[in-house]
């Protein structure tokens, strides 16, 4: 979409212009998966987008802000979450089905964005408030609607009173996350991988209802 994007000094991007923007933030991503972040360097993200570094500094000030790119993108897919765990019933076996659906998604959403995540979680861990904001963003799509679910449910009477529903939402989702982000490393553990989804949701369900699931 013409005139949308800019370049580093304000110059609107035409439609080459963008498509040259949008093949090096792919060939980054790409970059991201096989390389650890810091060894990364703008030669390299232009040679492959088959330009020059010359180019690539018209869009982006350093790998930093095109990765930073990425990450916004990728928060923004993740609003997605947000309809796994939106106005979900958490009862019976459609609350069991609501658990498998949101794991299920939650870690293909992972998967998929392995390598920018993993960026992002290594921004955070060092204080960069940039990247913790986008983390922050990406996990708040399924921990309100979670806290959410566990009021209604103390409102019933479905589930203990004593327990905050903001911090359990947030431990579960945090859970989650962690989980997600050690995919490959799952058989290490002494767990087959096809069983993470079951008992993650099992996990799932408990924590937010206090209850096993009905499957």
């Amino acid at each position: 979409m013409t005139g949308q994007v800019r370049t580093v000094d304000g110059r609107v991007a035409g439609r080459r212009g963008q498509a040259t923007r949008q093949k090096l933030l792919d060939c980054l991503d790409e970059m991201l998966s096989s390389s650890p972040y810091r060894d990364v360097r703008v030669i390299d993200v232009a040679r492959r987008a088959g330009t020059s570094p010359a180019t690539f500094y018209q869009y982006f000030p350093d790998v930093e802000g095109a990765v930073l790119e990425l990450a916004e993108g990728m928060a923004k897919e993740g609003s997605s979450l947000a309809d796994l765990a939106t106005g979900r019933t958490w009862t019976g076996k459609a609350g069991w089905q609501a658990a498998e659906e949101l794991v299920d998604g939650f870690l293909s959403f992972w998967q998929k964005n392995d390598a920018i995540l993993r960026v992002v979680d290594l921004g955070a861990a060092e204080g960069d408030k940039r990247f913790s904001k986008i983390r922050a963003k990406v996990l708040s799509n399924v921990i309100g609607p979670l806290a959410e679910s566990i009021e209604k449910l103390q409102a019933r009477g479905r589930a203990d009173q004593a327990v905050s529903p903001a911090a359990v939402a947030g431990s579960l989702v945090a859970m989650l996350a962690s989980v997600a982000g050690q995919q490959k490393a799952v058989q290490s553990w002494g767990a087959k991988r096809a069983d993470l989804k079951p008992n993650l949701a099992y996990l799932l369900y408990l924590g937010v209802t206090g209850r096993k699931p009905t499957r």
